[in-house]
């Protein structure tokens, strides 16, 4: 039942944490359940926006803890966004039980692969592609936002030819580092009660976890988005509550503390890499740039002020 806890309330923020609040609706995908990889959950849903020239792209990675959790979680946003010109797409993943890391994280890569090899067909900008996401989907966005581009040029697929790289990422509740031994100092003892950390790199319990930690180091180390963070990366828009308390009062608190954001943030500060933190709604922390997360999308989308990458 302790492990249990955790799960529940894991997928109780992924079907709650919204970027935009839209009403629900039966605005139908253009292309529902699009195989994008060889493996059962890899399917996407896009909606194309109408508009002259190609048009920009917004992606969005559900939350879950990497544990569950379903692109439909996130409602009807794709309203909000095709009324503006922009495309809106929703990818599954595999989830860690079944397949741990680095397939969740990889399975996006090439999500967004996939939807550049698509460009033509479907009238993608690839030029202007943004990604969104709450808790684990925050943190595959801030990794596919910071990582080196995974783009293999003589790839016998030539999905695997397309730029993983992106124009920006709006990310709520985000774990910049999975790693035990790097968010423990930061948060206290209580983040590693959650089952994301152990689960992440196969192991049912942080237990398990922590007495194997040399063998699953390098996972925790390469799929930490705080470990790859330079100058080149592209704008990065972080929101999180304003509960700053610490040590981290359990699990839950834990995995989406707003630390997370303070550390990257000063990381993002030290190298030159533009980075904007929303903590409480503003009452913690602001950005001077951006009221809210639609504001940082349509301004790297739409050429507001935005840069693109």
């Amino acid at each position: 039942m302790k492990q249990l806890l955790p799960v529940l309330m894991i997928l109780a923020f992924a079907a709650s944490s919204s970027l935009q609040a839209d009403d629900k609706s039966d605005n139908s995908p253009t292309h529902a359940n699009v195989a994008y990889g060889p493996h059962k959950p890899n399917v996407l849903d896009i909606w194309i926006a109408q508009g002259d020239g190609p048009r920009p792209l917004h992606v969005y990675i559900h939350g879950g803890g990497w544990i569950g959790g379903d692109k439909s979680s996130k409602g009807d946003p794709q309203k909000h966004w095709l009324a503006k010109g922009i495309s809106y797409a929703a990818i599954n993943y595999r989830h860690t039980p079944q397949a741990s890391l680095p397939a969740p994280v990889h399975d996006a890569a090439r999500a967004i692969q996939f939807l550049r090899s698509k460009a033509g067909d479907w009238n993608i900008d690839k030029d202007r592609i943004c990604l969104s996401g709450g808790s684990a989907g925050a943190c595959t966005s801030m990794w596919l936002l910071c990582h080196d581009d995974l783009a293999d040029p003589k790839a016998k697929d030539p999905v695997l030819r397309e730029s993983t790289r992106v124009s920006g990422a709006a990310v709520n509740g985000g774990q910049t580092s999975i790693d035990p031994k790097q968010i423990e100092p930061w948060l206290g003892p209580m983040v590693l009660q959650h089952p994301m950390i152990s689960m992440a790199v196969g192991e049912p319990t942080i237990e398990g976890a922590l007495k194997n930690y040399e063998k699953h180091s390098p996972l925790y180390v390469e799929f930490s988005s705080y470990n790859h963070v330079s100058k080149d990366d592209p704008p990065l828009f972080m929101s999180y509550g304003g509960d700053m308390t610490l040590p981290s009062k359990n699990a839950g608190h834990g995995i989406h503390h707003p630390v997370y954001g303070v550390k990257m943030k000063q990381k993002a500060d030290k190298v030159g890499m533009e980075c904007h933190l929303l903590i409480g709604n503003g009452q913690v922390s602001k950005s001077d740039k951006y009221r809210n997360a639609n504001e940082f999308i349509e301004a790297i989308l739409l050429g507001r002020n935005g840069k693109s990458n």
